[in-house]
């Protein structure tokens, strides 16, 4: 934006740029997101899909028309991940149907991952805003559908080596039109989808919470006026623009690099995927260079050129203005290089997407590590990395087929650590911004029983504030089932201390073949008994060695299980922030009493010594002032 800054410009000065004035600007910007916000809140209490009712898997977005750009001057506060690539993918999806075929109630969708982002299952739906006969806007809904047809139920799977197994690509057309449904759009969607009745339920729901932002945003133009309206979205995104300048002018000049691995594929566990950035900062812009990732890989791990633009976005505001709404604005400092053909940038056929989160997620690692070198106390310590989904299919007799996403592996973990406090321990990957799935409703709907979720001691980054700690969760399953694994951030910690904190552990997963007297579920806990299948395990314990010998995931490109077997995840540990030797003993010993650190981990890794014993007796817990002052005084000392 050139031209004097938005807070000099006078109310003559506004009016003129805006077409309304400063109050009734800032009154609709917070109508936009209301609108947003309440559609949403209609779609998560009305969904019938437990990936939409109990997670949040969708988002929203406002988006301007043709004639000033494109804007999109609101985000629902929902699956971040979603947002970024709607502030292109409205415009392609509309631009390729025609926006001279558009009309009032209709409602356009597309799911193609290379033209909109994310994956099939993300189905996009648009609805065109008219007042006065006059296209003013859109109201867009991206929402997680439970499965889109393919190789694989549900589509979670990271062995599929081609689009054409991904499931079904839908195109730009019309669902509704002028509100009525398109019926050869719904027979062909439901020709090829599993689950029918529950996707046609939940889209219909949707149709509904568009009906409900049209008609919010409509009372919106008649009451301030279109050019008022239009003039609001303008100034939302040129706030934000202008935030986000002013971050980047706060940072000293310089270049930075960082990296982050995904593990492997799901074909064989000879390659590897490296990520990285560099970052060029010049005044008040920012280049992000993806150069020298790896090629895009062989099975659907892939994220799209949309992904990544949305994670350098969700990167940024999280380091750099965290405090301000995230619009279309945000990227217009911000330059982005991304090679075609990287795993950041796959390309159709063999650039299979479905697992983005895997990619895009590394790249967010690798920008919080090249930004901690200028952010300093500013930086924010890496998290558990990834998804790390668990995705579970079969039949059962009384029920016929089940899918299960999401709650049986390691979906919940750790954030990292900052300069205000403590990394959380039981969120979902940064990126997200969903909600835990529901145990007892997944319980309901599924074949499986969990049975222990806590947390692991010593296994968080140690810090002046500690990261978040690893979570353990064990998932019993009563019926045959064949599951898909997602674990491919466990060869080396992605939750990476800052500032002189310390890393966080690497995860793992186990499992208990059924009627093993050493499984969780029948009073044993016989680590020995169990089968590594994910992680860096020592073989003469069978638990995690940071310097072990890694058991690689995709050995079997399906695990198949019969009734009462038990897999074990525990999640990567979030990483510290600051010199662990200067966290207050106190703090080290509620951690202690609380099961986040051992005695030993006291000693070793703070420098506290700690007295009694946490399992019997926590609430007599002490700490030895004097062997605490020596420890501290000799590792000073050093």
């Amino acid at each position: 934006m050139n031209g004097p800054r938005l807070r000099d410009l006078d109310d003559d000065a506004f009016r003129a740029r805006y077409g309304c004035g400063r109050f009734d600007a800032t009154v609709l910007t917070n109508r936009f997101a209301y609108i947003l916000e309440h559609f949403c809140s209609k779609l998560l209490a009305c969904a019938f899909s437990p990936v939409l009712r109990d997670f949040y898997d969708f988002a929203a977005t406002l988006t301007g028309p043709a004639e000033i750009g494109w804007p999109t001057p609101a985000v629902s506060r929902s699956f971040m991940m979603f947002t970024g690539t709607m502030t292109e993918s409205v415009r392609n999806t509309v631009e390729e149907y025609g926006v001279d075929r558009l009309g009032p109630g209709d409602v356009i969708i597309g799911n193609d991952p290379y033209r909109t982002g994310t994956h099939v299952n993300d189905l996009l739906f648009i609805r065109p805003v008219f007042e006065g006969g006059v296209l003013s806007g859109f109201v867009n809904l991206k929402a997680h559908q439970l499965d889109m047809g393919g190789s694989v139920p549900g589509g979670f799977s990271t062995t599929k080596t081609s689009t054409y197994e991904n499931g079904l690509v839908l195109s730009p057309r019309a669902l509704m039109r002028a509100g009525k449904p398109v019926g050869e759009t719904w027979t062909l969607i439901f020709d090829n989808v599993r689950f029918g009745m529950l996707l046609r339920r939940d889209m219909e729901t949707i149709i509904s919470c568009l009906d409900l932002g049209e008609r919010q945003l409509v009372e919106s133009l008649r009451r301030y006026g279109r050019g008022a309206v239009l003039g609001a979205m303008r100034y939302a995104c040129d706030a934000d623009a202008e935030r986000m300048a002013d971050a980047l002018a706060a940072l000293p000049d310089g270049d930075w690099s960082g990296d982050a691995l995904l593990d492997c594929d799901g074909l064989d566990d000879s390659e590897e995927y490296p990520v990285r950035c560099t970052i060029h900062k010049r005044g008040a812009r920012i280049e992000v260079d993806t150069s020298g990732t790896a090629r895009q890989a062989r099975t659907s791990i892939n994220g799209t050129y949309l992904d990544t633009k949305t994670m350098v976005g969700i990167a940024l505001k999280f380091l750099l203005d965290p405090d301000g709404p995230f619009t279309s604005g945000c990227y217009r400092p911000v330059d982005i290089v991304i090679p075609d053909g990287a795993v950041l940038s796959a390309l159709p056929p063999e650039g299979v997407v479905f697992a983005y989160g895997e990619s895009t997620n590394a790249l967010l690692a690798a920008i919080f590590a090249a930004l901690a070198v200028p952010l300093g106390a500013r930086a924010v310590a890496g998290d558990t990395g990834a998804p790390n989904l668990h995705s579970a299919f079969g039949m059962t007799p009384e029920a016929g087929p089940w899918v299960s996403i999401g709650v049986a592996g390691g979906g919940n973990g750790p954030w990292g650590a900052t300069s205000a406090g403590d990394g959380d321990s039981f969120s979902l990957f940064m990126a997200a911004n969903t909600l835990a799935r529901s145990i007892e409703a997944a319980e309901a709907e599924s074949p499986l029983a969990i049975t222990r979720i806590e947390y692991v001691p010593d296994s968080a980054g140690p810090g002046r504030h500690r990261g978040g700690a690893a979570v353990l969760r064990d998932a019993l399953w009563r019926a045959p089932a064949a599951h898909n694994l997602f674990t491919l951030r466990f060869k080396r910690p992605s939750g990476i201390g800052v500032h002189g904190g310390g890393d966080g552990i690497n995860g793992g997963v186990w499992l208990w073949q059924p009627g093993s007297t050493a499984s969780p579920q029948i009073g044993g806990d016989d680590w020995q008994h169990a089968e590594p299948v994910a992680g860096r395990i020592d073989p003469a314990t069978n638990r995690l060695g940071r310097d072990a010998p890694w058991a690689y995931f995709g050995r079997r490109k399906v695990w198949h299980t019969e009734p009462d077997a038990t897999f074990r995840y525990v999640t990567n540990g979030g990483g510290g922030w600051g010199n662990p030797f200067e966290r207050d003993p106190a703090r080290v010993l509620r951690d202690v009493a609380d099961g986040y650190v051992s005695v030993e981990g006291a000693w070793r890794d703070y420098g506290v010594a700690i007295v009694g014993d946490p399992e019997s007796d926590p609430e007599g817990l002490r700490i030895d002032d004097a062997a605490t002052r020596q420890q501290r005084a000799a590792r000073a000392s050093r």
